[in-house]
């Protein structure tokens, strides 16, 4: 019977098994104990366990629930009351966290790796490092009811390995304290360097620390110059290397101190300026001369395919969840968010993969449609298939499991979640209002009633 029920949600809700399978694979409940047994620091289980909270969360980072506190009030048996689960949440180590996203990563890779990749640099693994600040939160703690600034909970330090390579967020980083310096904060997350990657990161992160520490971890870099950079003792001549799509590429040598191995210079003179008035980009880069100066200025614009995951946190997922005013809280609800986009970009990789002959070239699936699918029938799908009766196909090999996926991806229709192409954004000039017409307001019921007696 249970084989029957399966088979009728793999015909008609494909996204939903696929998620379920997925969960099980990046954050099985056994292994996020294991976690929390190996990286907390003053936290002990007891009668809740820290598995139990992260599924809590997860409902409401996939929007099937509004806050944490509806999730605990519609869960069967929760072995706590809702003050220990607060309690509990906002005790969250940042450490934890960390090895919550690492780990997830590295039990998603194999399987993402077997649905196929298309490396952005053959031979490199790509890093791009930036950060989000959450917003302001409720004001619903007692220090903060008395503040009338904006209460900001915290950010975070992430690093992501783009598409076309894995879509994954490989690590995290987060700052309770909202003004913590990212320059700062970063420095942990440069431990894991090494050779063979890339790290690629805006001007920001320019500085002799930064760039020193990917230099030590013989990792190579990409950094575009900032106004305040390092200071250098040595330039080399300027030599035209050519143009690329966007203006033309010029590079030199630079040295930081005496007897260094030189750096690369690149610089792009764009055909029209940024939005900011910028019409010329210098980029830093200590790659090898095998790699061409028109490739880095190429690859530096992937740099903002980062900045579309943080958009897919805040708009596909409940990434900011405003209802949690506690430092830890919100950082780990972010977290939670980030391991469900992993989740999804698992679904579209194994959906463009599974109908990539039906449209070589152009399509990609949509992760906001995908999680549409997810959440309308995935609750459902539990109810009418309990998880004890689930096969246990997320414990085989990444290929075993890759190839699961795709065969439940060709269930899903095509146009059903494709993207929607846009055109290019009209700019608008922004009109000077008075203040006083910025704060007026209208009775809408009054404004329809008058609108009815004029003729058009």
């Amino acid at each position: 019977m249970w084989d029957a029920v399966l088979a009728r949600f793999e015909r008609q809700a494909p996204a939903s098994v696929m998620a379920r399978l997925a969960l099980e694979r990046a954050m099985p409940a056994a292994w996020i104990d294991e976690v929390f047994e190996t990286h907390r620091q003053r936290q002990y289980p007891r009668e809740l366990l820290f598995s139990t909270v992260v599924e809590l969360m997860s409902l409401v980072s996939l929007g099937l629930r509004p806050s944490l506190h509806a999730a605990a009030r519609q869960m069967d048996h929760l072995p706590v009351s809702l003050a220990a689960l607060y309690d509990k949440v906002r005790r969250t180590e940042p450490p934890l966290l960390r090895a919550l996203v690492q780990g997830s990563a590295q039990r998603l890779e194999p399987v993402v790796s077997a649905l196929g990749t298309a490396p952005c640099l053959p031979g490199w693994q790509v890093r791009i490092i930036d950060g989000n600040h959450l917003p302001a939160s409720e004001k619903r703690l007692a220090p903060l009811r008395n503040q009338r600034a904006a209460a900001l909970p915290g950010h975070s330090l992430v690093v992501y390995d783009p598409d076309p390579d894995l879509d994954l967020v490989t690590d995290l980083a987060v700052c309770e304290d909202a003004y913590e310096s990212e320059r700062t904060g970063v420095l942990p997350l440069l431990d894991s360097a090494r050779p063979g990657q890339l790290w690629m990161a805006d001007r920001h992160f320019c500085t002799r620390t930064i760039l020193q520490s990917l230099q030590q971890g013989r990792a190579d870099f990409i950094v575009r110059q900032d106004a305040r950079h390092p200071r250098i003792v040595h330039e080399g001549p300027w030599h035209d290397r050519g143009r690329v799509e966007t203006g033309q590429v010029l590079e030199q040598d630079i040295r930081l101190d005496e007897g260094q191995a030189p750096w690369r210079r690149i610089e792009l003179r764009l055909d029209r300026p940024t939005e900011s008035g910028e019409s010329v980009l210098w980029l830093w880069s200590n790659l090898p001369a095998t790699i061409d100066a028109r490739q880095i200025a190429d690859l530096y614009r992937r740099r903002w395919r980062i900045e579309g995951m943080f958009q897919r946190l805040e708009s596909v997922l409940q990434s900011e969840i405003r209802s949690l005013g506690h430092p830890r809280a919100a950082l780990l609800g972010f977290a939670v968010a980030v391991l469900a986009c992993n989740l999804l970009a698992v679904l579209k990789r194994s959906v463009e993969q599974a109908h990539r002959e039906q449209f070589p070239e152009g399509w990609e699936a949509s992760p906001y449609h995908l999680a549409v699918q997810v959440r309308s029938r995935y609750e459902g799908m539990l109810v009418a298939l309990p998880v004890e009766h689930w096969p246990t196909w997320a414990d085989g090999s990444a290929s075993t499991l890759a190839q699961r996926l795709l065969e439940l991806a060709r269930h899903i229709k095509p146009g059903q979640v494709a993207t929607s192409k846009r055109g290019p954004k009209v700019k608008k000039t922004r009109e000077w209002v008075d203040s006083a017409a910025a704060r007026a307001h209208v009775s809408t019921a009054r404004v329809i009633e008058a609108s009815k007696g004029k003729r058009p």
